[in-house]
């Protein structure tokens, strides 16, 4: 099935649709979502990340949020999240509604292949603090619970490790949990 992403202006506004490779390979501004899950410990929070898999187009084996993806047309970020945790991990116990919509930011980033990343990038967390995955394996190599300190530490030590968007992300959740308590 092809693939389309909704292209947007600078203010978020709607301007059409594009075939989603095609709008990579052109750097177009295009609305995109990135989940990220997380629990609470005895030691503090933890952060599930996936490992792209090997056969993706871009930014494969790094790093990222726990899923990410582009919404549909007249689909919402949350539906289009809870959507793509099913697809690309097997998670189907998080509901739309569970999600935070922390907004999003705007970032362009330069990628392998001659293709480039240019997302108006909404941003959906949730306490999800039992949750089983099945991995796709065309999506997701690896997957796993990491805590503050070690994601804090790979990306001093590895930066390269994760996807160029993962560390805004990554920053802006923080922030919210930290301001949210």
């Amino acid at each position: 099935m092809t693939e389309y992403v909704v292209l947007v202006n600078e203010q978020g506004d709607a301007i059409g649709t594009m075939e989603k490779l095609e709008a990579h390979e052109k750097g177009l501004l295009h609305l995109a979502f990135s989940v990220l899950l997380y629990r609470e410990t005895d030691l503090g929070k933890e952060f599930l990340l996936q490992k792209r898999a090997e056969c993706k187009y871009h930014s494969k084996n790094k790093w990222s949020n726990t899923c990410c993806s582009h919404p549909r047309v007249n689909e919402n970020v949350e539906a289009a999240g809870t959507r793509r945790l099913n697809e690309e991990i097997g998670i189907t116990g998080v509901l739309p509604e569970q999600f935070v919509n922390l907004g999003w930011f705007i970032y362009q980033a330069e990628l392998e292949n001659g293709l480039s990343e240019h997302e108006q990038d909404y941003i959906l967390i949730a306490n999800t603090p039992d949750v089983s995955f099945i991995l796709n394996p065309e999506e997701v190599s690896d997957i796993q619970w990491w805590s503050e300190a070690d994601i804090e530490k790979e990306m001093k030590v590895n930066p390269e490790t994760f996807s160029v968007w993962f560390p805004t992300v990554y920053k802006k959740v923080l922030t919210h949990l930290q301001q949210a308590n």
